[in-house]
């Protein structure tokens, strides 16, 4: 109130001087508050990006400091600062500067290649701003040509990674103190290096053929080696054994994926020995591969990338990258950090890792440390809290019956068993068609036609005429000689298919039918007529096709995946589209032996009672076979297992939050249920749902080696 009253007492020009004094102050707080957020606005540059240290390189007749902003480098919005100095370290004036950033091709992926844009700030300095494809590691170069000489250097940059990497070998390629070795030493560590090549290659070309070989002569190299290195020098001699004993294991390695996980860690060793002494480094290229976890490096002759964890597949995924830190120390660091922080990651971008704590580069969340005890063994904690948000949930492994339904589609078809043809044994003609419809019922001994035959018609007169000689037989002294003749003719009339009750009546009216009818030998239905009335027939010909429906046959397509699991005489439920509502139970009586190469199936039958002719030929029919239901067998959800494609693996709980992958073998899979052969016992607790979560925990945080190797996790 005081301040207002005097404010009050002032004349009007003192009010407007006061104004104005507290507009100016306002104003400059102001400034010096929001200085960042307006240089940012008007130079369109990131706010509050701070830059990476100098990286001083030599490239040809100049040297180069070189740093990037912001650090770590984004997607978008990246400006390298150069410093050019001549051989006299004075500032380079008016050069031409060229700053080109690449991706190599990786797989199916093209070359990705672009140009910054360059621009002089004056006293040697120079700025390229340029923004990225995508994320990932790239390669940087910079050409430089002036009057004082021309020049090259090469860097590479990871979008989320703090630093900016000299490549060839120029400044900072090597970190820590250096040791130097005695020449016996060096001439055997040169040997492993010259074998780690070979079989580098043949891993890079997909075979495993001949690896074991140059294992063994790495192995015996890096035991000569360790024979010949002084005594106090105990980190160099334990990583040279610990080198042997990866080449050995490398050597062990049946699988290419199993020997390219040994490679890995052979290539760690050999690389921090090369990392000591740099006279090991002449002549070699370091690339690492960013679609690699754990340790992703190699060593190579060539220039040119030629990947041997991803072989022929993605042979030129890889950058340049750097040799890595010096031995003095850090083999004796690995054995030592316990539970400090190896690196700093994102739960959501895993393929972020970073030496400080901060936040994600790409969603902001804060970073969680990974410990070195969490890379060297296979268990995670996961706090209890969030076990609930994500939904996971613990089964114990038991044991139960696994029952399965193998569904397919099927078809109604005919008895083949029941299928018969009506057929003539002599020639003539149809004088009349009784049955002379398709589908029409017929019975056994029902007439089907009529038929006038020349040769039936003589067999009837010679019958009769057999009979006549008879009689007359009977009267003589030889009352028998005429018997064998009426036996022959009565014969034939029979093989032509006269019943003995028509011989009779042709017997007792003596006279020979023209028309003889056709009585049918099968009932059934008609399925097929070959003739009409009137029509000429030859000895042999088929007339009519008769079947029964008193059994149907449905013939279902199984899939070749589940071939397997069918046997005959399983119980069988099939339900017809035209009969909603009911279903029809019976069993496999038979798998046909042959497989249809167009759809990959296979066939197999089921033979139901057909009544009051429900089912009929070529209806549709949907297929369920049940599967199982017999002794019980070590069991586990399907939902538990994740499948690697090499193996299987399942999440352990042992309490406390604490989970544990571990491998394992099963066998057939019953619904949603797998049968367990090895790596679990009855009783053990498993997660059962949200292992996908975890699984994605345990690779970012712990058990590198058990992820990439076929080798289970103790």
């Amino acid at each position: 109130m005081k301040l207002n009253e005097k404010y009050q007492e002032l004349s009007p020009h003192a009010r407007r001087v006061t104004i104005a004094i507290v507009s100016v102050l306002a104003l400059a707080i102001a400034l010096v508050l929001f200085a960042k957020p307006l240089v940012s606005w008007f130079s369109l540059e990131p706010m509050g990006d701070e830059a990476s240290e100098a990286t001083e390189v030599r490239a040809g007749d100049f040297s180069v400091d070189a740093a990037l902003r912001p650090d770590p480098p984004r997607q978008k919005g990246n400006t390298m600062l150069l410093t050019i100095l001549d051989p006299e370290q004075k500032p380079v004036e008016d050069a031409e500067v060229e700053v080109t950033y690449l991706m190599p091709a990786m797989g199916a992926m093209a070359e990705m290649r672009g140009e910054a844009d360059v621009r002089e700030k004056g006293d040697g300095r120079y700025e390229a701003a340029f923004d990225l494809p995508m994320g990932g590691s790239w390669t940087l170069t910079v050409d430089i040509r002036s009057e004082a000489g021309a020049g090259q250097a090469r860097y590479n940059l990871t979008v989320g990674t703090a630093g900016l990497v000299a490549l060839d070998g120029a400044g900072g390629a090597s970190n820590g103190p250096t040791f130097t070795f005695p020449a016996e030493t060096l001439e055997e560590l040169r040997r492993a290096f010259a074998s780690y090549e070979k079989a580098r290659a043949l891993l890079a070309a997909d075979r495993i053929g001949g690896v074991a070989l140059h294992a063994d002569s790495i192995a015996r190299a890096l035991e000569r080696a360790g024979q010949t290195t002084p005594g106090s020098a105990s980190e160099v001699s334990q990583c040279l054994a610990d080198g042997a004993i990866a080449a050995n294991r490398l050597a062990a390695a049946s699988t290419i994926d199993e020997a390219r996980a040994q490679f890995a860690e052979l290539s760690r060793f050999l690389m921090s020995l090369g990392a000591s002494d740099r006279r090991l480094q002449e002549g070699w290229h370091v690339f690492a591969c960013p679609m690699i976890s754990g340790f992703n490096k190699w060593m190579q002759t060539a220039e040119s990338t030629s990947n041997p964890y991803m072989g022929t597949a993605m042979e030129s995924c890889g950058s340049e990258s750097e040799w890595g830190d010096a031995l003095t120390g850090a083999v004796a660091d690995r054995h030592a950090h316990g539970g400090d922080a190896a690196y700093y990651t994102c739960s959501m971008h895993p393929s972020v890792k970073q030496d400080q704590p901060g936040t994600c580069p790409i969603c902001s969340m804060d970073l969680t440390p990974v410990t070195h005890e969490e890379l060297e063994s296979g268990i995670i904690r996961v706090d209890p809290v969030r076990t609930q948000k994500i939904g996971v949930r613990i089964v114990e492994v038991s044991r139960r019956p696994l029952t399965d339904t193998v569904r397919a589609v099927g078809r109604t078809t005919y008895d083949e068993s029941n299928v018969r043809d009506v057929t003539l044994k002599l020639s003539g003609w149809i004088e009349k068609m009784y049955v002379n419809e398709t589908g029409q019922a017929v019975r056994r001994g029902q007439a089907l036609l009529a038929l006038y035959s020349p040769e039936l018609y003589a067999a009837q007169q010679e019958y009769l005429l057999a009979l006549q000689s008879q009689r007359t037989a009977r009267e003589t002294g030889a009352p028998d000689r005429a018997d064998y003749l009426v036996r022959a003719s009565r014969q034939r009339l029979k093989l032509w298919d006269f019943s003995d009750r028509q011989i009779d009546q042709l017997a007792s009216k003596g006279q020979p039918l023209e028309r003889v009818p056709i009585y049918s030998p099968y009932s059934g239905y008609v399925v097929s007529k070959e003739v009409n009335e009137g029509a000429a027939v030859q000895a042999g010909q088929r007339i009519l096709r008769i079947a029964s429906l008193d059994n149907i046959w449905v013939e279902a397509d199984v899939y070749e995946s589940d071939l397997g699991k069918v046997r005959t005489g399983q119980p069988v439920t099939v339900k017809l589209p035209y009969v909603p509502g009911k279903t029809y139970q019976g069993e496999i009586s038979y798998i046909y032996p042959w497989l249809d190469p167009a759809t990959r199936t296979g066939r197999i039958r089921i033979e139901l009672p057909n009544r009051n002719l429900e089912l009929r030929p070529e209806m549709y029919a949907d297929v369920e076979v049940q599967i199982g239901g017999g002794e019980s067998t070590l069991a586990i959800p399907a939902s538990a297992v994740l499948d690697t494609g090499r193996r299987q693996i399942v999440f352990v709980d042992l309490g406390e939050g604490r989970f544990k992958p571990k491998s394992i073998q099963v066998g057939d899979k019953r619904g949603n249920w797998y049968q367990v052969l090895s790596g679990l016992n009855e009783g053990d607790r498993i997660v059962s749902s949200a292992n996908f979560l975890i699984s994605s925990e345990s690779r970012i945080r712990s058990a590198e080696q058990f992820w990439g190797s076929d080798d289970e996790a103790e």
